[in-house]
Parts: structure tokens; C-alpha cells; sequence
């Protein structure tokens, strides 16, 4: 199987909603639709805008998994819309795992040196996942004042960028 992770913009939108509005409806019932998240119809202006980007992990020419960087400070960022649709999920492909190293790359390569995200507590396995990758919960009350909130979100957490 051919993956392929690269930068994609609003030509991509429909995809991308593909993955995304099923996985947080359906597969874990959380309360969230498109009007909640106008980012999804305009990539461009929300993610590029600031410094930010949106990545999209492909399988064999098929859009399979999302990561993105929405940056709200000089050098600090959330990751926001990490999706990977289940059939593609595992370490066999690992596309979560290079999703998050091409973004922790970026942040690297533009001296962003703080990556916070917020998560719902039904998401268990992101948040091993996050654990496993060096991430810190921390409190919402920890959080940067500017940090952009997702209504949803309940539980946060920090990476220190090295």
C-alpha cells in the first residue's frame, strides 16, 4: 500500500468531511456537526492563514487520515482535526503516528515551540495515544488564554517542542 502524507487545501474539503463527520457522530456519538466546525469549509483562511497547515494522510490515492496545526502565538499551536478512518487505523500503517511526526516536524522547522490540543474523555485510545507520544495532560485552566477551545473538548493536553 502506497502512503502519502502531504499538505492539502480547500480543494479537499469535501474529503475531509468525509473522514471527520462520521468518525465523531457515528463511531462516538459526540454532539458536534459541520456549522460547529466552519473550519473544515475554509482550510485555507483558518490553518495557512497564521502559519498553520493541514495534512492528509492517503492510501492508495484514498484520503485515510487529518492532522492539523491551527497556530494562536508567536510560537505556539494546537493540533486540531486528528482523524484516521478505522479501516487504516493500527500500527500496520502507522498513519497517526506519521501524521503527528510530520506535524511535530513543522513545528521544528518554524520554531513553534508549544503544541497544546483538546480531546473528549470517549476518545481513550487518542488519548494513549497522545500519552504514548510525550503529551502532558494538563488542566483547562492551564491552558494559554488564547488557546482556541472546542466546545466539546474536555480533557487538554501540552507537548514542549525540543
Amino acid at each position: 500500500m502506497e502512503v502519502l502524507i502531504k499538505q492539502i487545501k480547500n480543494e479537499s474539503s469535501a474529503a475531509v468531511i468525509d473522514i471527520i463527520l462520521p468518525i465523531q457522530q457515528i463511531e462516538f456519538n459526540v454532539p458536534i456537526t459541520l456549522n460547529d466546525q466552519p473550519d473544515l469549509l475554509d482550510i485555507e483562511n483558518v490553518y495557512y492563514h497564521n502559519g498553520g497547515a493541514f495534512w492528509g494522510a492517503s492510501v492508495n490515492e484514498e484520503l485515510a487520515g487529518t492532522i492539523a496545526l491551527l497556530k494562536f502565538d508567536n510560537d505556539l499551536a494546537a493540533i486540531r482535526k486528528m482523524f484516521v478512518k478505522k479501516d487504516f487505523r493500527g500500527k500496520e500503517l502507522g498513519l497517526a503516528q506519521r501524521l503527528l511526526e510530520t506535524l511535530v516536524q513543522y513545528c521544528k522547522d518554524n520554531e513553534i515551540k508549544h503544541l497544546y490540543l483538546g480531546t473528549v474523555s470517549v476518545l481513550q485510545a487518542a488519548m494513549r495515544f497522545y500519552e504514548r507520544n510525550g503529551f502532558e495532560q494538563i488542566e483547562k485552566s492551564a491552558l494559554p488564554k488564547s488557546f482556541p477551545l472546542m466546545s466539546a473538548d474536555n480533557v487538554f493536553y501540552h507537548l514542549a517542542i525540543k
